[in-house]
């Protein structure tokens, strides 16, 4: 073997001598990198965590969130309701204060009508035509339509069954025209103001037929049931005097 040929030879080895250290260093490498993946992947899974976390914290405030918004709009409907009711009351008792004021008045009034009726029917036949008769009238009429719009209206009462809600006795008298407990006659009319009974009406109320002696002596004096009517007439616009 030449000088040469030694010298190649130990040069190879030398070169595999080399190699082998940085074969073995690029192994040890491997394991290091193996070993540094786990950190990655941990840091992932703790940043998914928190995300869950975090969603989790947002849908607890928003349920918060939602059950205070249901009770604010709760208080503020009852709110709304008591304030509707309150109002409603308010104005029904000032309604009720006004028509308490107007009953008081209209019941003063009344007397006025009561005196317009008796002129009316005391009037002899001779002034009817007169000018000034024509504005009495008027004035009444007047009156009237004032107080009816109002809500004032006229108690029904003769030819009607009597009725203790709106009618007061004066008298009971034997009739043969009008069946017992029915209505004879209106002494004094009665008002009503809307559904309120203002003032009775006065009337005289059938007993119906009189018994055989009473009317054996009624034909005895020679009395009519009519006549007998006029008389009971007589009788109470003396006491109304």
């Amino acid at each position: 073997m030449t000088e040469e040929t030694r010298e190649k030879v130990i040069t190879s080895a030398e070169e595999r001598e080399e190699t082998k250290p940085a074969e073995t260093a690029e192994a040890e490498v491997q394991p290091e990198s193996a070993e540094a993946a786990p950190p990655e992947a941990t840091a992932e899974e703790a940043e998914a965590e928190g995300a869950v976390d975090e969603l989790a914290a947002l849908r607890q405030q928003l349920a918060e969130a939602e059950a205070k918004a249901a009770e604010y709009l709760d208080g503020w409907r009852r709110a709304r309701a008591e304030f509707a009711n309150y109002k409603r009351r308010n104005d029904q008792e000032k309604q009720e204060l006004i028509k308490v004021a107007n009953a008081a008045l209209i019941a003063r009034l009344l007397p006025i009508l009561d005196d317009f009726d008796r002129a009316f029917q005391t009037l002899p036949p001779g002034l009817r035509n007169l000018t000034w008769i024509d504005g009495v009238f008027l004035i009444h009429r007047k009156l009237l339509a004032i107080l009816e719009n109002e809500g004032l209206t006229h108690i029904e009462a003769e030819g009607l069954l009597f009725d203790p809600s709106i009618h007061e006795a004066v008298t009971h008298e034997p009739s043969t025209e009008y069946e017992e407990g029915q209505v004879i006659g209106e002494v004094q009319k009665g008002y009503k103001l809307g559904e309120r009974v203002l003032r009775p009406s006065l009337v005289r109320v059938s007993a119906g037929p009189p018994a055989e002696e009473e009317k054996a002596a009624e034909e005895k004096e020679g009395k009519t049931p009519v006549e007998k009517a006029g008389k009971a007439e007589e009788v109470e616009e003396a006491q109304e005097a």
